[in-house]
């Protein structure tokens, strides 16, 4: 099924050095889009506020069910 405008894919030659790997590690990092300062800011701490209030959930949580198997268990 080999069509004329399709790409061929090239396999990965075996043994390649490690010139060649630091190389296209380099041109990889240069297609990243890197954010801001601002919005690494503001994404961090949307991270950090979600991890508190779902860290503080889960501990009111655990403490209502303590609480209630102390009330069922005692």
């Amino acid at each position: 099924m080999n069509k004329k405008n399709e790409v061929e894919i090239q396999e990965p030659k075996n043994g390649g050095n490690i010139g060649s790997f630091f190389q296209g590690t380099k041109e990889e990092f240069d297609k990243v889009v890197w954010p801001s300062r601002q919005q690494l800011v503001s994404e961090s701490a949307a991270v950090l506020s979600m991890v508190v209030l779902s860290a503080t959930f889960i501990y009111l949580v655990n403490g209502f069910f303590a609480w209630a198997a102390g009330q069922v268990f005692r």
